[in-house]
């Protein structure tokens, strides 16, 4: 089958412009001027709608088996697809069993086959006594390796200890995998001081950018002794981006990420009591906040990614729901999966930045950090996966109306600029309604 797409504002790598997009058979085979497709397939015109590469969501927490009532596969990949998201990666904890061996991993496949209505990769776990498993795992096609530097909130994800990091960290250079960081340090976290309560402060204060930078420190000196490849996940605190500069040039090989929440919301936003906004490491002020969008305008950051981590509401103890807004008691994670790309294009914007600037932080970077050559761009050879979307619609934020299970996010009654009008799987429209029949496959590592 051929398809010719069309659009005024196609986001290509070179740049937004009036273009032509071919696909056959689901795969992007050329990019022509405006209107020179005329007549080589069925025309999709979108007239002023621009045209996106479909997002990579490399930080995607699914939680099924073992969680499904705080989200699984089904209402997770509806979501990123009404989101304009196309690929996932699914992290290897709040499932149960986690994905910390190869008998985990293949559980975990089994109950998501047939739900997907995106892409989904999966990430594996690097924990205490799982090192024997990682070379298995990796074959068998997880896209690397998360640790917890800091209680992860869960018992079957326990995190590493200095030594257990180093040993984990020399077997994943060993094999060339990739090590994902949650880095806080827990030596930092329980010396900071502990009031429960709905004080938003209070719980900010128990967080510390202490936490993130000594961790991070650590973390350095370890990938550089081991010459581990690592990554560090949803970095809130503008104090780690100093030693992310001095490793890169001292040669260690770091990436981080940062996610829409710590660019789009500020402490200062944060009502007392609305514990939707509880994740750790913990949203900070807007001064940090301005600091995290100069590092992104720098390049010093590979992917904006969600960090979707939704929990049932009763875990969020939000009043609404009956509890009692304690922040230090409340399930740590933000939901926010379909709202990531118009929430950061709507502060893009107002900071100056073009779409072209949030398809490289939300596609082409994610893409290219997990290794999904086919992913992450409008190109010749990539799958065509592919947004319409409309960049100038407004919207206020109605948790109801989200595809994701539970009805709970900070977004809720924000009002956000930029929507997404349709979403394609190669080349296939991707329907997300309850009775649709899911079109996305499991992959693995080396397959797209």
């Amino acid at each position: 089958m051929t398809q010719v797409f069309r659009s005024r504002r196609a986001v290509l790598p070179e740049g937004e412009q009036a273009a032509d997009v071919v696909v056959v058979d689901g795969r992007i085979t050329e990019v022509r001027p405006y209107g020179g497709g005329e007549g080589v397939g069925e025309l999709v015109d979108l007239g002023d709608l621009a045209l996106l590469p479909g997002l990579v969501d490399s930080h995607v927490h699914v939680n099924e088996p073992g969680r499904t009532e705080w989200e699984g596969f089904a209402t997770a990949t509806r979501a990123a697809a009404a989101g304009g998201v196309t690929t996932i990666v699914d992290m290897p904890l709040n499932s149960i069993p986690p994905t910390t061996t190869v008998a985990n991993l293949e559980a975990k496949r089994k109950v998501a086959d047939g739900q997907t209505f995106v892409d989904v990769g999966l990430w594996g776990g690097a924990i205490p006594g799982n090192t024997a498993d990682l070379e298995p795992l990796h074959r068998a096609g997880v896209f690397g390796f998360k640790s917890f530097l800091a209680p992860s909130g869960v018992d079957e994800f326990p995190h590493l200890t200095g030594d257990q990091l180093e040993e984990a960290l020399a077997e994943q250079a060993r094999i060339g995998a990739l090590a994902i960081i949650h880095a806080e340090d827990p030596a930092v976290l329980d010396a900071a001081p502990q009031h429960p309560g709905p004080h938003y402060s209070d719980f900010l204060a128990s967080r510390p950018d202490d936490a993130e930078a000594t961790a991070v420190s650590g973390l350095l000196a370890a990938a550089e002794r081991t010459g581990a490849r690592v990554h560090i996940l949803h970095v809130s605190s503008a104090a780690v981006l100093p030693l992310l500069r001095q490793a890169r040039a001292d040669g260690v090989r770091v990436t981080a990420e940062t996610c829409p929440h710590y660019l789009t919301l500020a402490a200062e936003q944060v009502p007392d009591g609305d514990t939707a906004f509880k994740c750790c490491p913990p949203i900070r002020d807007e001064s940090n906040r301005d600091l995290l969008w100069q590092a992104l305008a720098d390049g010093e950051f590979a992917a904006v990614v969600s960090d979707h981590s939704p929990s049932t509401p009763d875990l969020k103890h939000l009043a609404r729901y009956g509890g009692n807004g304690d922040f230090a008691a409340a399930w740590g994670g933000i939901a926010s999966l379909q709202l990531g790309l118009p929430a950061i294009w709507t502060e893009a914007r107002r900071r100056g930045f073009a779409l072209t600037d949030v398809v490289r932080w939300m596609s082409a970077g994610p893409a290219a950090l997990v290794g999904l050559d086919a992913k992450g761009a409008i190109a010749p050879g990539k799958d065509a996966d592919l947004v319409a979307f409309d960049p100038d619609a407004a919207f206020t934020v109605d948790p109801e109306g989200l595809h994701h299970r539970n009805p709970v996010t900070p977004y809720a009654g924000r009002s956000l600029t930029g929507a997404v009008r349709t979403t394609w799987l190669r080349g296939q429209v991707v329907d997300v309604d309850a009775d649709a029949r899911p079109i996305g496959r499991i992959i693995a590592r080396g397959e797209a």
